[in-house]
């Protein structure tokens, strides 16, 4: 794909919207027949069963209209690293609903991340630190897919938060990819943002139906990738660090979690009512507010990353270490 018309980004974004917000109210009488369901208890916040399968609704409409549009306009090249980017998702997807389901053991998680990480490693999407690549940028692009993935499952704790704060996230990689003629990339991020904005009409506050595990790996696993495969004209060191601020919120909000649990002799792969979300809601917020407030979070870093892909080299070091200093008083306070 050489080219692509300003117009056929809103349409990718309006068709997936479109679909994911038909897909979703089928996917929550499914859920409901098979009471496949989340039950109140524990740490949960919500009063009655609410159904799952929200996910299940995001990956087909993604996927629907990624194939329909590659059949509509192939593209040049890339055809088999699309294909293991999908294929990867949709495993990812498939784990998290059995997750959902039965409960799958963390290290058998991590196992089959690490395996479509290294798969997409096989096709070339990695990080670009070095000349020539080698085991440490293999090395980082496996930890940020980890930690990327992992944290938009830890995100989704609160109605509308995780599908929201991917939309916008979403948003941010297109734009950015668009301006830097990079269209198949920004035309993928249009069709994310579309399914989990289609999917978030039924996920505010109170939700009708959650994504699960099947929906926030499959968001953060594509996110990541999508983030990883950003280039403009910049040095590479901007380059790769421009997509950690677009995702300082996730990442914030992770690091928070896994620092005050591991203080407080907990472990960290419980849930709990500890993220950023609940400590808004603590201080006094109802819950729209908390969550409007991370949304504004996730847009003010979208938008510093945006500026940072478009300055110069020195005034792009300037502003990331404006996020990093912020964010770690942020954190501490």
């Amino acid at each position: 794909m050489s080219s692509l018309a300003w117009w056929a980004y809103p349409a990718v974004f309006g068709a997936a919207a479109t679909l994911s917000w038909v897909l979703v109210p089928l996917a929550m009488r499914v859920a409901l027949r098979h009471d496949i369901v989340d039950r109140p208890g524990g740490y949960k916040v919500q009063r009655s069963p609410v159904p799952y399968l929200g996910g299940v609704a995001i990956l087909i409409a993604f996927c629907a209209v990624v194939l329909g549009a590659a059949l509509l306009r192939p593209p040049i090249s890339g055809f088999g690293e699309l294909a293991v980017m999908l294929g990867g998702a949709a495993a990812l997807g498939l784990m998290g609903l059995v997750d959902d389901l039965r409960g799958l053991g963390p290290f058998l998680r991590l196992a089959i991340l690490l395996g479509i990480g290294t798969a997409l490693l096989s096709t070339g999407v990695s990080v670009r630190l070095l000349d020539g690549g080698g085991p440490l940028d293999a090395t980082i692009t496996l930890v940020w897919i980890l930690g990327v993935t992992n944290s938009f499952n830890l995100l989704d704790n609160m109605d509308g938060l995780s599908a929201g704060v991917a939309t916008i996230t979403a948003l941010s990689i297109a734009l950015i990819a668009a301006l830097n003629g990079q269209f198949l990339v920004g035309a993928l991020a249009a069709a994310l943002a579309g399914c989990a904005s289609g999917f978030l009409r039924h996920n505010v506050h109170p939700a009708r139906i959650y994504m699960g595990d099947a929906g926030s790996l499959f968001l953060g696993f594509m996110l990541a990738v999508l983030a990883l495969k950003l280039r403009f004209d910049a040095p590479r060191q901007v380059t790769a660090f421009v997509p950690l601020v677009i995702f300082a919120l996730p990442m914030l909000d992770t690091t928070l979690v896994v620092v005050s649990r591991l203080r407080a002799g907990r472990n960290v792969l419980t849930g709990g009512r500890d993220h950023l979300s609940h400590r808004l809601v603590h201080l006094g917020l109802s819950i729209p507010q908390a969550v409007g407030a991370l949304y504004a979070f996730a847009f003010l870093s979208g938008w510093i990353a945006l500026i940072t892909s478009r300055v110069d080299q020195v005034t792009a070091y300037l502003t990331l270490g404006f996020v990093a200093v912020s964010s770690v008083a942020l954190g501490v306070l």
